[in-house]
């Protein structure tokens, strides 16, 4: 009898590993725009809601209004921003690439008239024998070899599935059902998920505080930073602000740097070709959008949830390189979620443990 118990259980263990091997060949193609859809179906499902209840819409409308607004007024927007980052990112390219090889460096003295400067460059030159051509050189190489991988960058690239016809289509056509089905299919299945119910629910209420956390406290305090700063750099008039804005959304989310890592050259910049005015703009403005962090996050995030700034960069990072643009916001997520639930599962066996009558003896038994 346990022969078979035990054949039968080895049976079933690969039946659904192959299930599952077959079912990621079938939906690989699709991640993309499946990761999109329910990515945007999350943001909007408030508004669905909404809708439903309170103005007694009729879901498959709700559902067919919202996704043609997410094409009006999300996707046209996005596809016009990746396709000027492209471009932003490659003229910046050609812009370096000439600097390096047409400017010639000035005398010593150039440099070292300047404040601030001179000093760093007249301290290398006394104890290294560092010279003003060197500094250009290593400086065109550096950012040159950075904006790289960058410049590669097609409008495809940003916007993942997203940037074909084909991808775009089956990305609203996921996106209605999504809306539409979203919260009952989630109902029906939730069941299987192998805990008591109050426990369950326990569960999915921490992951849509994490999911809420990482999607709105981060992610749109970071593009709203990003934002700004693109703002601030076409109101000075520096090149390419909506490259520099894309950048500095994801270095919002690098803990103990963020922002001031694109605005404070920027400002740098400007000092250095005489625009005190246009520095001391940027400077005031970039200030700002650093610190609208500290009132923006808490106000979007859930206060029931805490994602750790470390968290959410290592997602971005990782998520971007495996995903695409999606990534910015689906690997954070994937991880934030991971760890809540390793924290829910540890917090679950230490009440459980607590909970066991032998525990119990143990600790009220009196000392000897």
């Amino acid at each position: 009898m346990r022969t078979e118990s035990f054949y039968g259980r080895a049976f079933v263990l690969c039946a659904l590993a192959l299930l599952a091997f077959l079912l990621y060949l079938v939906l690989q193609p699709l991640l993309a725009p499946i990761a999109w859809a329910l990515f945007i179906a999350f943001l909007v499902n408030p508004l669905h809601q909404w809708a439903v209840r309170r103005r007694r819409v009729r879901a498959t409308l709700s559902a067919a209004l919202l996704t043609l607004a997410t094409v009006v007024v999300v996707l046209g927007p996005l596809t016009a921003l990746g396709a000027a980052f492209a471009a932003e990112a490659a003229d910046l390219l050609r812009r370096v690439q000439a600097f390096a090889v047409e400017h010639k460096p000035g005398p010593e003295a150039d440099l070292e008239a300047m404040p601030w400067i001179g000093v760093a460059m007249a301290w290398l030159r006394e104890w290294f024998g560092v010279t003003q051509g060197q500094v250009y050189g290593w400086a065109a190489e550096g950012v040159r070899s950075a904006l790289k991988p960058i410049g590669s960058l097609t409008r495809e690239a940003f916007l993942g599935a997203m940037g074909t016809v084909i991808g775009f289509a089956l990305t609203m056509f996921i996106l209605f059902f999504a809306i539409r089905d979203g919260r009952a299919m989630f109902a029906r299945y939730a069941p299987l998920v192998p805990l008591p119910e109050d426990e369950r629910e326990q569960l999915f209420g921490h992951l849509r505080a994490v999911a809420t956390a990482v999607v709105y406290g981060s992610g749109v305090t970071a593009l709203l930073q990003g934002a700004l700063v693109g703002v601030g750099f076409a109101l000075t008039g520096l090149p390419s602000p909506v490259f520099f804005g894309v950048v500095a959304a994801v270095l919002a989310l690098v803990p103990f740097a963020g922002t001031p890592l694109v605005w404070g050259p920027g400002a740098i910049a400007l000092a250095m070709q005489g625009r005190w005015y246009a520095a001391a703009f940027l400077l005031a403005w970039g200030l700002f959008t650093t610190i609208i962090d500290n009132f923006v996050r808490p106000m979007l995030a859930s206060s029931r949830a805490s994602v750790g700034t470390l968290t959410v960069f290592i997602g971005v990072i990782g998520g971007l390189s495996a995903f695409g643009m999606i990534g910015f916001v689906l690997g954070p997520l994937v991880l934030a979620l991971a760890i809540a639930v390793a924290g829910f599962l540890l917090e679950r066996n230490r009440r459980q443990e607590v909970a066991r009558p032998g525990h119990r003896a143990r600790h009220s038994a009196p000392s000897a």
